[in-house]
């Protein structure tokens, strides 16, 4: 391995759509991103920015105020990370379904019109904006609505001398050449500068609990070989991406500590050119983690890194908490023979089997309140309230309260039964 890296710019993503942490464990998390590699940010405010004016309805309930952001920017620039902000404007607002609003029909009717001149017209806007009001800023775009656009468009529409694109792909197997042609094909447009997005979470899954290292590892891998096919500094830098969501309306992905061990991993990885036993060893000693196994979510759930506990945690919950009330409903003898769902709709049992049954279920659920409780401790100490609430409620509690369910169950079932009564509601009586 060389030692060096191709990108000089190293930007951990933030995305705050989803589980932001609270500014008490960025100023935590910060020298550890300096300490692994990182040189920057992108941060992507969301509703976690205190909008003020007409935008204030956008904050969120825990949104940062005025002075946290103050406070995140000057962690930032203590720990030598430049800030970039990422703000919504065309990219991810509803672009895919560019050129069906009723303007927009009435536009694309007119002669010589496309949805690709609409697309680049209104980037185009967007971006002389910006450079008008902070002449010293320069826009970076995502890439996916330029790649297939033809170039010689692409190349007249004045937009290459407006922003930098960011090629991003997260996928283990990206294509290196495919990638160095639209490189290619970007500089004849008019690009000058070109950046690379990589993703070291929220990329394999919606729901995903945890990031699966070795994909990540062998996606950064791939983008090094396509910083290495072109001229040198042919990329400007690197997004590390681990994304919260997938969007507004999807569940929770992985959260920040529980990505850590893969971020870490992934910037080793770009900064000495390779992941091999020495890169391995420098990660495990600054993240407190002896014995790391790539493949082996288990093992990376130790450590002395800021999160650590919640990365262990949510390790155990992700792995065995549903597995284990899984063999106790469905794999359990006693359960399935004795007190099915035919059973418990009609509160049936018999006595004996009550004691074959309950204890173990108190057993699981008092080991599992236990473990969720310190989980609970862990979250509330990074995140704000709604995050641990949702994060529990999608993760957890379905899982804890089919157990409480079949206590309940059982509990009815063995209660003693009233008499039958008759017609009026008097005991029957022998004749």
């Amino acid at each position: 391995m060389s030692g060096s890296t191709p990108f000089k710019m190293r930007l951990v993503h933030l995305d705050l759509k989803g589980a932001p942490p609270k500014v008490s464990y960025l100023s935590e998390i910060f020298p550890l991103f300096r300490a692994l590699g990182a040189n920057g940010l992108l941060i992507e405010y969301e509703d976690m920015f205190p909008y003020e004016g007409p935008l204030r309805l956008l904050r969120a309930k825990y949104a940062y105020s005025p002075s946290e952001i103050k406070e995140i920017l000057h962690l930032a620039g203590l720990n030598e990370l430049e800030v970039i902000p990422l703000v919504q404007t065309f990219g991810h607002m509803e672009v895919y379904y560019l050129g069906e609003g009723e303007a927009s029909r009435r536009w694309l009717q007119q002669e010589h019109n496309s949805t690709e001149k609409l697309c680049l017209s209104h980037m185009r806007a967007v971006a002389s904006h910006v450079r008008a009001r902070r002449p010293g800023v320069t826009p970076l775009v995502w890439d996916d609505m330029l790649r297939d656009l033809p170039e010689d468009q692409l190349a007249a529409s004045g937009v290459p001398q407006l922003v930098e694109p960011v090629l991003w792909d997260y996928t283990a197997d990206l294509d290196v050449r495919g990638k160095v042609l639209l490189m290619q094909k970007y500089r004849r447009c008019g690009f000058l500068r070109l950046w690379a997005a990589s993703a070291f979470k929220g990329a394999t899954g919606p729901s995903q609990a945890l990031p699966p290292m070795e994909h990540h590892l062998r996606n950064h891998a791939q983008w090094l070989q396509v910083a290495g096919s072109g001229p040198t500094d042919s990329l400007q830098g690197i997004i590390l991406t681990g994304w919260q969501r997938y969007d507004h309306f999807s569940v929770l992905c992985e959260l920040l500590p529980a990505g850590v061990p893969s971020l870490a991993a992934c910037l080793q990885l770009l900064l000495r050119g390779g992941f091999d036993e020495d890169v391995k060893a420098k990660m495990e000693n600054l993240l407190g983690i002896s014995g790391l196994e790539i493949t082996d979510p288990v093992r990376q759930g130790a450590g002395s890194f800021p999160g650590r506990s919640i990365l262990a945690l949510v390790t155990q919950v992700s792995l065995h908490l549903r597995s284990s009330v899984d063999m106790l409903l469905e794999g359990n003898r006693y359960v399935t023979g004795w007190f099915s769902p035919y059973h418990r709709q009609r509160k049936l049992i018999h006595p004996v089997m009550v004691q074959h049954i309950q204890p173990a279920a108190l057993s699981l659920l008092a080991q599992w309140s236990t473990l969720v409780q310190e989980l609970e401790a862990a979250l509330q100490l990074a995140f704000y309230p709604d995050a641990v609430e949702e994060w529990l409620e999608e993760n957890v509690h379905p899982s804890l309260q089919q157990l409480q369910a079949l206590l309940q169950d059982l509990s009815e079932a063995a209660a003693p039964q009233p008499p039958p009564t008759g017609p009026r509601g008097d005991a029957a009586q022998d004749p």
